[in-house]
């Protein structure tokens, strides 16, 4: 194991260089776009025109037949009729130009009375009274008053006929000629329909009681009057073949639609459909592959895009990646391995896979958001892998299955976040893969036997307990091989059952109880500022291990016992106080304690000054190293050791106080920090000066609720008199 973690150390380190990331990158896309080719890669059919189908041949896109939709569209438009126009207004036209005529003559009747009513006013006797004018001259005098066009196509005889009759007469066969025409031209007629609609004007005047040469005048007029009234219309007909073509829907040959039954002769139309659906081996299409490499290339971008914006250590975050694409790549691999199974036509296979294993892992081992990302990176691949049998690339129904399965793990290990928690998550995302396969099954309006609901029942079964088991067994392996100290793994490493917490207690109480005060405080403290407080909790269970080799030594040991130091040198006595540190990491090491845990225990004290023996030094000699009674460090490197640091010293001085007060506190905790601060031992740690004072704060708060007042009882009054 050790060997193998130097490996990874070793790769993790070549990832630093930008040459081996967009490498490693590349051999990710590598890996995914191996593993979905075969399932993007057109079906290509040894079929030949006129052969038969050895079988049923489904379309797997779909894609518009540009033949069909063309003769579609050439029949709607042999459907289409010209569209003739009726001109209301020749019907108006044609009316008031009967009505002028009718008019006119009139007129002309009455112009004759006038003149002979002054020749007769104006004779005498010398002057004889002329007689009344002849015909010829009021059909001269009407054809004056008409247009050219009708004094030519108008008969004399009919002309005669209109000037000879009354006026009264005239109004009759006026209004009976008008109303003739009107009812005939409100209707269409066509060309070839005028003469018809002549005679059906000449039948309604045919029978009038006008007089003969009048009743046939006004046949003629009518005659005369009607014309053709509906006219093609280019336009409109233009339009209408327009629409036509328009309201023709694209023919498609649909994804999953039947081209050809099993069994059935492949004629020109059936050869030109698989051909259009890319399933002759005569074609070659390109574009599914370049789908799946713009696929990858988009996945693969974004995996790169939010480690390069992930908020951590390069060390940390170079870890990360290589986790993360060894857990990818096993992922991808189990599934491709499931997937080729569905040669042997197993109904959903696909639902077997462990979708919750990758995104627990990722969870426990980085975090919740990458393992969410993941998840939703797995379901894609999944729809892809497990497409066989179906109509098109992607079967969407395998892609929900994942993705709810692995959110489901991923969300119960937000709350539960013990190892032994794992399994149950695991039957929680059984019972998700189970009630998701209920919806896509019922969805549908699926028929499904009592064996198909068993047989699915197991496959969600085994995809949720698969996963918790995979996790819980491949967990430990991460873990040792990359030195990742979870949070599930500081969890086991709190149990106070573990050997070294066991060694502490047993060995140096005194020591213990301290631990589990400074805990208490260093927890407090870095949950205010956003550190990992459960690290520095752990931590400082461990932090103080070493002075089990010498727990006497120590004064929360010497309860009752003769201190040793007052019989040591002060060189004697620093020496062993400043050992427990050497000696504690050594310890964590001895039992391959989490590097997180030893750096605690190796950098709580920095390297600050032994006081107490340095003034005791003094006194007794002048020439002595400063250096001599200090730790050896290193100095905190991260926020939790630091805190952990404070808390040691703070829980320490504020237990020497006979009286402990709020204010007394308060000062106490200011004073530790600034003489840390002042020391230098903040240098090489990111914590903030806001961060810091957050942190004396907390610190304050917490020892002020241990050390509060207590209300002395009056049994323990009597006893205290009585002891007087």
């Amino acid at each position: 194991m050790d060997k193998l973690q130097q490996h990874f150390i070793r790769i993790r380190k070549l990832l630093d260089i930008t040459f081996f990331r967009l490498l490693f990158f590349f051999v990710l896309g590598s890996v995914l776009f191996s593993a979905m080719y075969n399932n993007v890669k057109p079906e290509k059919l040894e079929l030949s025109l006129f052969s038969v189908a050895e079988k049923t041949i489904r379309s797997p896109g779909t894609v518009e037949d540009k033949k069909s939709t063309e003769n579609k569209r050439k029949d709607a438009l042999d459907q289409v009729q010209d569209v003739y126009t009726l001109k209301k207004e020749y019907t108006q036209n044609r009316v008031d130009l009967i009505t002028s005529i009718f008019q006119s003559a009139i007129d002309v009747n009455n112009e004759m009375k006038e003149e002979l009513k002054k020749l007769a006013e104006q004779a005498t006797e010398d002057t004889p009274i002329k007689e009344e004018p002849s015909a010829e001259d009021k059909v001269t005098r009407l054809k004056a008053k008409l247009t050219s066009s009708a004094s030519k196509d108008l008969s004399t005889q009919i002309l005669t006929a209109l000037v000879q009759a009354n006026n009264d007469d005239l109004s009759i066969a006026r209004d009976m000629t008008v109303t003739a025409i009107n009812n005939v031209m409100t209707k269409r007629i066509s060309a070839d329909e005028v003469e018809n609609a002549k005679k059906r004007v000449e039948e309604e005047l045919k029978y009038t009681t006008l007089s003969e040469s009048l009743r046939m005048a006004s046949i003629e007029l009518g005659r005369y009057a009607i014309i053709q009234n509906e006219f093609y219309d280019p336009t409109a007909t233009e339009d209408l073949r327009n629409q036509a073509v328009e309201s023709v829907e694209p023919v498609k040959i649909l994804q999953g639609q039947v081209i050809v039954e099993e069994g059935e002769l492949i004629t020109q139309d059936i050869y030109r459909q698989l051909k259009l659906a890319g399933l002759l081996s005569t074609e070659k299409s390109f574009k599914p592959f370049i789908g799946l490499i713009v696929l990858v290339t988009i996945i693969i971008s974004a995996i790169y895009y939010y480690f390069y914006q992930m908020k951590s250590l390069p060390e940390k975050r170079q870890t990360y990646l290589l986790l993360f694409g060894i857990i990818f790549i096993l992922s991808i691999f189990i599934m491709k391995i499931i997937s080729m199974l569905q040669i042997f036509n197993f109904a959903g296979i696909g639902y077997i896979f462990p979708a919750a294993m990758g995104g627990m892992l990722i969870k426990i081992l980085i975090d919740e958001k990458l393992a969410i990302f993941m998840s939703i990176i797995m379901a894609i691949c999944g729809s892809v892998l497990f497409n066989e049998g179906m109509a098109g690339t992607l079967n969407f129904s395998e892609g929900i299955y994942i993705l709810f399965s692995a959110i489901a793990g991923i969300l119960f290990l937000s709350k539960k976040n013990q190892r032994s928690k794992i399994l149950q998550a695991g039957t929680f995302a059984a019972l998700v893969n189970l009630l998701t396969i209920l919806a896509l099954m019922f969805l549908p309006n699926g028929q499904y036997s009592g064996v198909e609901y068993g047989y699915y029942f197991i496959t969600a079964l085994v995809s949720g307990i698969g996963s918790a088991v995979l996790t819980i067994g491949l967990l430990p392996f991460f873990e040792a091989s990359f030195g990742i100290l979870s949070t599930m793994r500081l969890i086991e490493l709190s149990n106070p059952n573990h050997p070294l917490l066991r060694k502490i207690l047993m060995d140096a109480p005194g020591t213990y109880h301290h631990s589990v005060m400074v805990a208490n405080l260093a927890e407090s403290a870095c949950e205010a500022i956003g550190a990992n407080g459960l690290l520095a909790r752990v931590g400082s269970y461990y932090h103080d291990i070493g002075k089990t080799k010498r727990p006497n030594f120590f004064i929360e040991n010497q309860m009752h016992l003769e201190n040793p130091h007052d019989r040591l040198p002060p060189d004697k006595s620093a020496n062993i106080i400043i050992a427990h540190v050497t000696d504690g990491s050594h310890t964590l090491r001895k039992y391959h304690m989490p590097k997180e845990i030893v750096d605690i225990a190796e950098q709580h004290h920095g390297t600050t000054l032994l006081k107490y023996f340095y003034h005791k030094a003094l006194q007794d000699e002048t020439a002595i190293k400063e250096d001599d009674y200090r730790y050896p460090g290193p100095k905190a490197q991260t926020k939790e050791s630091a805190v952990v640091g404070i808390a040691d010293s703070v829980e320490a001085a504020v237990r020497s106080l006979s009286k402990p007060t709020p204010e007394l506190i308060e000062s106490l905790v200011k004073k530790i920090v600034a003489d840390r601060l002042q020391d230098g031992q903040l240098n090489e740690c990111d914590l903030t000066l806001k961060e810091i004072e957050t942190v004396s704060h907390t610190l304050c708060e917490t020892l002020k609720g241990i050390f509060h007042s207590r209300i002395e009882y009056p049994e323990m009054t009597k006893k205290k008199v009585k002891q007087a």
